[in-house]
């Protein structure tokens, strides 16, 4: 017997070997009562588990949370609750629409999800590296993400259905410019920043309610890759952005950021020129300016990837006491369709895994019962205990924490958005920031995107463009007549037009 570990089935019984069958003699074949065989064959069977079916090709960390500011006249939640106050966290970085095997160095919306395991249970702050999106209904969200998966005939991406959607919803040329932009391809997770996008509420010990939202700013600066860059970073490896994250932190080149909130008091909502629960609207930071809370670091490599970041399972319902949702209609509908993605890819109880599970001082009591993966035990003590209310000493709800009101009026509708003009007020704005150089790139990196697009595709979206601005339009109309210029000699400086624009 060697001084290792003895093998065993994962039944705990010892196996005599790991290299040969059990065969009816040296030439036999195969007996179906090897059953350590068979474990292992049914196991290899069902390894892999279902991909996520947006931001499934992703990278992850671990690291910590300080907190630099006192932000509590805006948020009673713990995490917040004095200065120099640390929580653990994990980050998972991802590209939108490519699937597990795409390459990391594609022109791509870039997902910036955080796990903030605070005393009061998980904080989930789900986000993007741009601080707007596409749409911003939710209805909409299951036909636009169509658009960015594969044709069902030819199996292909299609820049056709991409542009076709997007110039029958104007209000993504916000979103669609900032793509096409410098910041549109990041040369790493390190190198972006990252947004809760959405605006949420916070509330303080008094009860006052504020809507916010939340930045995080990359300390490294901003690099980005022009189009040719990335091919050729592609033709190389596919795993760039992995191999920068994990050798940057095993190197002790800890990535950080620094966190901000925007804050807008709750009765000043109704007095804003623009809805500032339009997901495609950023909130002017001359009017909110950025409001300093901490810093994040990641500082360590998960140990097992599939553990911790493949497993890892994000969702906006994932709020402590201090921090809570908005009118905003897509925030409203992640609610509940990130939490249902995990609960069919991972299983029902899918928040007891490592990466998902709350902290033991968080003291986690629920009446969840039963279903797939129920490898956990609450029973408080007493079996009897296993609804409520009980007289068995189940746990009970804590009113104390309780969420002041949300003011709410309106009749319950299928409302239609009758300001149109509005959703090209910020982006005519981002693009006039852009100096010459920067348009010169984004006409490029268009042309290089819709060159498979049909001549009727392009004239809706031109038509889209020239109520942004009469130069974006000729411009990219012009940069698809001469998809041969060589605009990609123009170097990228590391801040660009954009962060002003955030």
């Amino acid at each position: 017997m060697s001084d290792k570990p003895r093998l065993t089935t994962t039944a705990g019984a010892p196996v005599s070997s790991n290299q040969f069958s059990q065969t009816a003699g040296p030439r036999g074949p195969i007996l179906l009562q090897d059953y350590q065989l068979i474990e292992k064959l049914a196991h290899q069977n069902r390894e892999r588990i279902p991909e996520r079916v947006v931001h499934a090709k992703g990278w992850g960390a671990l690291g910590e949370f300080t907190v630099t500011q006192d932000i509590s006249r805006y948020s009673c939640a713990k995490l917040f609750s004095e200065v120099g106050k640390t929580t653990e966290v994990l980050a998972r970085w991802s590209t939108v629409a490519g699937e597990q095997g795409a390459a990391d160095a594609e022109r791509d919306v870039r997902g910036f999800s955080l796990k903030f395991y605070t005393e009061e249970g998980n904080w989930d702050m789900v986000g993007n590296n741009t601080p707007i999106f596409f749409v911003r209904d939710a209805f909409k969200f299951p036909d636009f993400i169509r658009t960015q998966k594969r044709h069902p005939k030819t199996n292909l991406r299609s820049p056709e259905a991409m542009f076709d959607f997007w110039s029958a919803q104007p209000e993504s040329v916000h979103q669609v410019t900032i793509l096409m932009s410098d910041r549109g391809l990041p040369v790493s997770p390190m190198h972006m920043n990252g947004y809760g996008s959405h605006t949420f509420s916070m509330w303080n010990a008094q009860g006052e309610r504020f809507w916010v939202k939340f930045h995080f700013k990359t300390q490294q600066g901003h690099k980005h890759h022009t189009n040719s860059e990335a091919e050729k970073i592609i033709g190389s490896t596919r795993e760039s952005y992995q191999e920068e994250l994990y050798n940057a932190i095993e190197e002790g080149r800890f990535p950080k950021w620094t966190m901000y909130i925007q804050v807008m008091p709750e009765e000043d909502a109704t007095k804003q020129d623009f809805n500032p629960f339009d997901l495609t609207k950023v909130w002017p930071h001359g009017d909110f300016p950025l409001i300093e809370v901490g810093e994040l670091t990641m500082n360590r490599n998960p140990e097992n990837y599939f553990q911790m970041v493949e497993n890892a399972a994000y969702s906006p319902s994932n709020v402590v006491p201090g921090i809570g949702f908005s009118p905003d209609k897509m925030l409203q509908a992640r609610v509940f369709s990130y939490a249902d993605a995990h609960r069919y890819r991972l299983g029902t109880h899918y928040e007891m895994l490592p990466a998902n599970a709350a902290k033991s001082t968080a003291n986690v009591n629920h009446y969840h019962k039963d279903g797939s993966m129920r490898f956990f035990t609450n029973d408080f003590g007493n079996p009897d205990a296993y609804y409520e209310p009980n007289q068995y000493g189940g746990p009970v709800a804590d009113w104390s924490v309780k969420e002041p009101p949300m003011k709410i009026d309106g009749d319950a509708d299928r409302y239609v958005v009758e300001d149109a003009d509005a959703d090209y007020v910020q982006p005519r704005k981002l693009f006039e920031m852009f100096s010459d150089e920067q348009k010169e790139r984004l006409f490029a990196n268009y042309a290089a995107a819709m060159g498979p697009c049909s001549d009727a595709v392009k004239e809706r979206w031109y038509a889209v463009l020239e109520r942004v601005h009469p130069d974006y339009a000729a411009g990219v109309r012009r940069a698809n007549a001469e998809l041969d210029t060589d605009v990609n000699a123009v170097p990228i400086t590391e801040e660009t037009a954009t962060e002003d624009a955030e």
